[in-house]
């Protein structure tokens, strides 16, 4: 009988600049770091990130750091990626800092960083669960964490492009993915809203998704927003919102650890609060 032992131990992913090659392509980066600075700043309702300690978890080549410091933060981006890091070094603004460490030990004191990000990171880490907790205990207690959250009820599975490949017990979707040629097994593991909310429980969370996706002028995001979309956005009464949100491939989450709103304006479609603070986390 098989035991929990007999298990392949599930590798770190090492060097991933090198085999997602869209990490390299310098325009999308620097319009995904535009639109998650666009995301901070309106939470907060500053015009920069002057005078903030700025984090991103999970860096690779440095974009978002780099446009973080630019605009006033001093940025730091930690990542395991090696060959990633040497780039970031080498060609990202020198006031930059770049570290080689894991999310699951964080070099920093508690209650010590203004912003952090964790952007389409947590479906590639071996324990989410744990990073969220270092992220939880260096985040200050008037700081902000932004949230990139990939949905496992998404049809279209982001990195293989292929329709319902993250619905799939894992066996069924290594075999998917070898027959598609496009990878020998499926090594993310994404989770459902209430899985999220699990990872994001005991703090505030303001959902941007909707917000986002009705107001692309506003938070620099014509890579996923186009004027339909954007109307389709803006029309969506609150039932709607919340069936859809179920399917949403992504979600964009401001995490805090006290009750503050957001403190921009001009939404037409205004970020919504999600009751993730009643919810127990996850390893709680």
């Amino acid at each position: 009988m098989a035991t929990a032992r007999d298990k392949p131990v599930r590798e770190k992913q090492l060097a991933y600049s090198e085999i997602q090659e869209r990490m390299r392509d310098e325009e999308q980066r620097r319009q995904k770091a535009r639109k998650i600075l666009s995301v901070v700043r309106y939470h907060l309702g500053r015009d920069d990130l002057a005078g903030l300690t700025f984090l991103d978890v999970g860096c690779s080549l440095g974009w978002l750091v780099e446009a973080a410091t630019v605009d006033g933060a001093h940025g730091i981006g930690v990542d395991i990626d090696e060959p990633g890091l040497a780039k970031a070094r080498r060609e990202r603004d020198p006031r930059c800092t770049f570290l080689s460490t894991d999310g699951e030990s964080l070099p920093f004191d508690d209650e010590s960083l203004d912003v952090v990000v964790f952007n389409h990171i947590y479906e590639h880490v071996v324990d989410p669960d744990l990073v969220m907790a270092e992220i939880r205990r260096v985040l200050k207690p008037d700081g902000i964490l932004y949230l990139g959250l990939g949905n496992r009820l998404g049809v279209i599975e982001p990195h293989y492009r292929l329709p319902f490949l993250s619905w799939l017990p894992r066996p069924v979707a290594d075999r998917y993915v070898r027959l598609s040629g496009r990878a020998d097994t499926y090594y993310e593991h994404y989770r459902t809203l209430p899985g999220l909310q699990r990872l994001t429980g005991g703090l505030y969370v303001y959902d941007y998704s909707f917000t986002v996706v009705a107001n692309p002028e506003l938070f620099a995001a014509d890579d996923v927003a186009g004027p339909m979309s954007a109307a389709v956005g803006r029309h969506l009464g609150p039932r709607s919102r919340h069936l859809a949100r179920w399917l949403l491939p992504t979600y964009i989450w401001i995490a805090r650890k006290t009750p503050v709103a957001p403190r921009g304006a001009g939404a037409s479609q205004p970020p919504e609060p999600l009751e993730t603070h009643l919810v127990l986390a996850a390893g709680g």
